[in-house]
């Protein structure tokens, strides 16, 4: 297909999802290879940038979406509704760090690094569609395995897990010293 013909094939895609596809399913519908379709998706995040554009292409590990960009953001809330603030608890928030440093991992397992029930937080987090279900574990029971989502990337700001900061270990310990001394204190009350 032809390079102009397919970023208006895949531009009409990218618009009418108005989620990330995934790379190979672009490559399979315009009948171009990956590494071509990716060149093409490069030439398009280019042309995006020019400050006459509204929009850009964003990369999503191996899937691409089109988003408007953040300069135009205090003009499309003018129009569009109030944005849904998400607030996440300290609580949630360390859910949400096990999940996202961990995955998949089940519910137990988020319980023993917090040392305190998790429900309510997973349950916060599966609403805001920042973890999902992965599927079950393969052992007794067959638990939940949970995983962070695309707008978990999207929210924090990355492409993809690799650029989550590395865990300092020295953190780590204080945050398991905070969730002992979080059940010690329920367990005094």
């Amino acid at each position: 297909m032809e390079t102009t013909k397919a970023k208006a094939v895949i531009e009409g895609i990218l618009f009418a999802m108005g989620d990330s596809v995934e790379v190979s399913k672009i490559a399979e519908v315009i009948g171009e290879s990956v590494k071509n379709t990716k060149a093409i998706l490069k030439e398009m995040e280019e042309g995006y940038l020019g400050e006459d554009r509204g929009i850009v292409l964003t990369w999503l590990d191996d899937a691409v979406q089109l988003c408007t960009k953040a300069e135009t953001y205090e003009y499309l809330i003018k129009i569009a509704k109030s944005p849904r603030k998400i607030s996440l608890s300290d609580s949630v928030m360390e859910t949400l760090s096990i999940v996202a440093y961990r995955q998949p991992v089940t519910r137990v397992e988020i319980e023993k690094v917090r040392g305190v029930s998790c429900d309510h937080a997973i349950n916060k987090l599966l609403e805001y569609d920042l973890i999902t279900e992965l599927g079950r574990l393969d052992a007794p029971g067959r638990p939940l395995l949970f995983g962070t989502t695309e707008q978990f990337l999207r929210c924090f700001g990355v492409k993809s897990l690799e650029e989550l900061p590395e865990l300092n270990p020295v953190q780590l310990e204080e945050f398991k010293a905070q969730a002992e001394a979080e059940v010690q204190l329920k367990l005094d009350i």
